[in-house]
């Protein structure tokens, strides 16, 4: 998933760039290719189920929260669209398997829907023998053509049963029943899927759902959204912990219950930006620091540690849920591998705290933040106004978790831009993203660099395969190296980017 961060700024879209006239990709100089990377390094793409499957109500799929939310509030999304069809992923996912394997991908990363596998999001309300059908036969399509399949177990999308039941992520309910499910699929699917997510961007499905109520389920304080119900001082905090004990229940049962035997691994992903003090002042930089903390370190202190960042425990006081000591100890360590979704950076400068009767973790982390300096962008623009191309900021993120966190296996999860869709551009043109090639390009360069200093990264997916469903910002942006043509039949194109990427992986 790639998320505008309104945890951040929110941004206008703008046209993408005009790219040359030639119907042929064109080729881009690049000095590097896939052997300049360590032997058994992976390369491959992503996807959600939420955002790529459709059949959102066939073959006994039971709801989740954003099949409710995008009928309840239409309004909230820049297309007023939803994820009922998608890219119908469902129907067409051995024609698309035959697009990666043309490409050349290693892996290939989604997630599984919940409440596809449990329609009830309980093992007591029966599981959906159709919906593991569809997975069993997706994995193995995968490794049938050669393709490693990388399994996340939630992407944003909650059973409805459990928000209606006791408000899922609320309640400490939900590790029971995330423990359930995950048991569910170790055992079904782990004998052939070796690299596990628990959870994709916890900390953006916390922020954007509880915090400014813009995602599923909705909820904010109305100082901050237009939301009917919600504490954005209090229930982000909450959210989050129960996330990081559904990760760290489910981790020790795959430890103990099936990796001996199955060898694979589990991690957990978190998204974040790199932060750059505006101005060198002490105090812009411990903005910057306090605005990482906030947001990557939030779920990788814990996970790493044992506990929350200092920052953290400070600003929030006891509106912060403490751990015990066993759930400490339980979290501690929890992960054989770190997923990262990097982006973009933004400069951080301090502000005061928020007090009186409009705190929030927002108000919470004393930062503003902005993406231009004297009005000088920290990097090129792009179609998607929170997205400016700073790769160096990367390398700067990697090299922190290196020295900062116990310098842990890292797969790089997310890592991409977007086109705005531009309905009245030929379909010829809008396959011509040169400025998606110059994003990966850099990246990749410096990702290089990064592992030549020692940080351990272990895998880069590309977000996303093709154009998806893009939450609220629904189809008005294209994060795909596959053009997907949403009024001719969801016909599938490969875009420039595609054909650049054959080629760095062919070598």
């Amino acid at each position: 998933m790639a998320f505008p961060l309104i945890f951040f700024i929110v941004f206008s879209l703008a046209l993408s760039e005009a790219t040359s006239s030639s119907t042929k990709p064109v080729p881009y100089s690049q000095p590097l290719n896939k052997t300049s990377f360590p032997e058994g390094f992976i390369f491959g793409a992503g996807t959600a189920a939420y955002q790529s499957e459709g059949a959102a109500f066939l073959d006994g799929k039971g709801p989740n929260i954003w099949d409710a939310f995008t009928r309840q509030h239409p309004e909230k999304f820049l297309d007023r669209s939803n994820g009922d069809v998608a890219l119908d992923f469902y129907h067409r996912n051995k024609e698309d398997i035959k697009l990666m394997k043309k490409v050349g991908l290693d892996s290939f990363r989604f997630s599984i829907s919940w409440s596809r596998i449990l329609p009830k999001g309980k093992l007591s309300g029966g599981v959906n023998p159709l919906g593991v059908k569809y997975y069993n036969d997706l994995i193995n399509e995968l490794l049938a053509n050669g393709i490693t399949p990388f399994v996340t177990l939630f992407h944003f999308d909650t059973p409805l049963a459990l928000e209606q039941e006791y408000g899922s992520w609320l309640s400490p309910k939900i590790v029971k029943d995330f423990s359930d499910y995950a048991n569910f699929c170790f055992k079904t699917f782990g004998d052939r899927v070796k690299l596990w997510v628990t959870m994709n961007e916890p900390n953006a499905f916390t922020i954007n759902g509880y915090t400014f109520g813009t995602y599923a389920p909705g909820r904010c304080s109305n100082y901050l959204g237009n939301c009917t119900i919600g504490n954005s001082a209090t229930e982000p905090y909450i959210v989050a912990h129960h996330l990081l004990l559904s990760h760290a229940t489910a981790t020790k049962l795959y430890r103990q219950k099936y990796k001996p035997n199955q060898k694979g691994k589990i991690g957990i992903t978190i998204v974040t930006h790199w932060f750059e003090p505006k101005y060198n002042t002490t105090a812009n930089r411990k903005a910057a620091s306090r605005a990482l903390d906030f947001l990557f370190g939030w779920f990788a202190h814990p996970v790493t540690f044992g506990h929350y960042p200092r920052s953290i425990r400070l600003a929030a006081g006891n509106r912060l849920p403490k751990f015990s000591k066993e759930e400490s100890k339980l979290l501690k360590g929890s992960i054989d591998f770190l997923g990262l979704n990097y982006y973009t950076t933004n400069y951080a400068e301090s502000a005061p705290l928020t007090t009186g009767r409009n705190v929030s973790y927002v108000g919470d982390r004393q930062v503003t933040l902005t993406t231009d300096k004297n009005g000088i962008p920290i990097g090129t623009p792009t179609a998607v106004g929170w997205i400016f191309i700073y790769p160096q900021g990367f390398r700067r993120l990697l090299l922190h978790i290196k020295d900062h966190y116990n310098n842990p296996e890292i797969y790089i999860n997310e890592n991409g831009l977007a086109d705005a869709n531009n309905n009245s551009l030929p379909i010829k043109e809008a396959l011509k993203d040169s400025l998606r090639i110059k994003y990966l390009h850099g990246h990749l360069s410096y990702l290089l660099k990064a592992i030549g200093e020692g940080v351990k990264v272990k895998g880069y997916y590309v977000w996303t395969f093709w154009d998806d469903f893009e939450w609220d910002a629904g189809y008005t942006v294209r994060f795909g190296i596959t053009y997907i043509d949403f009024k001719d039949n969801l016909k599938r194109y490969l875009k420039y980017s595609a054909y650049w990427l054959k080629r760095f992986l062919l070598h």
